[in-house]
């Protein structure tokens, strides 16, 4: 059984493991943490437990919670190295409240603190997707988030929307349900006058990024509407279904999935594990840009040769992954480099038979093989 409506999502038979992703303005309001709201969740993650579901919580809360332990101006968000405190503060604070509010249901709680590079370092998310799958048979709750204390504006998710959809598929988890301050996704700003609640998305497009506003509407958190559709882009890559709900209501889990209120994202394919991992990577560590030629291949499912390359943007090393792009800016696959930065820029554009000569050894059969690329 696939999942076919946000009801779906609290079926065992379609849905076995679910993560639950909760934003900072549902779980801390002006006076603190939102304690009554905060037992009426747990206890419907309990509720999926009871009826037989592994659940993921991904949890933000640290910053503002620890912000206002050290009274940090713009709710610890003034500086990277306000974050960073406030979150190191925060943090304990935060999984101490969902230790405690599960136990009281019987659950234990395991934390875990994520950087971008341990989802993004094949070796280092094979850990975590270890770490996870032990876990849930062990019959724990993990509670995860963004480990903000050591993560550089470099090299981190920036908001838990996009960290919930790549802990779903490291985990193979077949639903998403992301507890925002909205009811989904809006045609229009939801302000407006005749604005429409879609009930469903096949694929996020071009015309669907286009009715997304960036920003927090609380001011507290780090995701907007456009962070969540960027998870959905993950989920349906990776064979997952993923939904916007308000948080903002008591009970709001039995609210979305039983009266069907939320949005709901379809996964459009099951791309394999590994192929799922590359397309759903948002830290690329450069760009190949393709002629119009080398695009209609790669379409057909060949490999990127260097022929076909028109330019090189970025250094990175073998084994890297990078974006191949057309000359239009549109970002065709994501790939595993076999070449470095220089040595690519040395081939670009030339046969195959020349490379050796060029580059000093017996070349490699393409820069990007079909079997380390994945089309988007």
């Amino acid at each position: 059984m696939t999942i076919a409506r946000l009801s779906d999502l609290a079926d065992k038979s379609a849905c076995r493991r679910l993560v639950v992703k909760v934003g900072s303005s549902l779980l801390v309001g002006r006076d603190g943490v939102r304690r009554g709201w905060l037992e009426g969740l747990v206890a419907e993650l309990a509720a999926a437990r009871a009826r037989g579901q592994d659940v993921i919580v991904v949890s933000s809360g640290a910053i503002a919670l620890g912000a206002a332990r050290l009274g940090l101006d713009k709710g610890g968000r003034a500086s990277l190295a306000d974050a960073q405190a406030a979150a190191a503060v925060g943090q304990i604070a935060l999984s101490g409240l969902w230790a405690e509010l599960l136990a009281a249901h019987g659950l234990t709680a395991a934390q875990l603190l994520l950087t971008l590079e341990d989802l993004e370092e094949r070796r280092r998310y094979l850990n975590a997707t270890a770490t996870l799958t032990r876990l849930l048979d062990a019959g724990a709750v993990p509670v995860i988030n963004e480990n903000d204390s050591v993560a550089t504006q470099e090299i981190r998710f920036g908001d838990n929307d996009r960290l919930a959809a790549r802990v779903a598929q490291a985990a193979q988890a077949q639903g998403v349900l992301l507890l925002s301050d909205v009811d989904g996704l809006y045609d229009r700003n939801p302000a407006d006058p005749g604005a429409q609640l879609l009930d469903e998305v096949r694929g996020v497009t071009a015309e669907i990024h286009a009715m997304a506003s960036g920003g927090s509407s609380s001011g507290m958190g780090s995701g907007g509407m456009t962070s969540k559709l960027q998870a959905a882009e993950i989920a349906e890559r990776a064979g997952i279904a993923l939904a916007i709900a308000s948080g903002l209501h008591d009970a709001p889990i039995a609210r979305a999935l039983g009266e069907g209120i939320g949005t709901l994202f379809l996964p459009l394919r099951k791309d394999g594990a590994r192929k799922a991992w590359l397309g759903g990577r948002l830290h690329l560590k450069g760009a190949l840009v393709v002629d119009a030629g080398a695009a209609r291949a790669l379409g057909k499912g060949s490999s990127l040769l260097a022929a076909g390359i028109a330019s090189v943007e970025g250094e990175f090393r073998r084994g890297d992954a990078v974006a191949v792009r057309d000359a239009e800016g549109q970002v065709l696959a994501h790939g595993l480099s076999e070449y470095d930065a220089a040595e690519c820029r040395t081939i670009m554009g030339r046969q195959s038979g020349d490379h050796a000569a060029l580059l000093g050894y017996a070349p490699r059969p393409a820069v990007v093989h079909r079997d380390q690329m994945v089309l988007l």
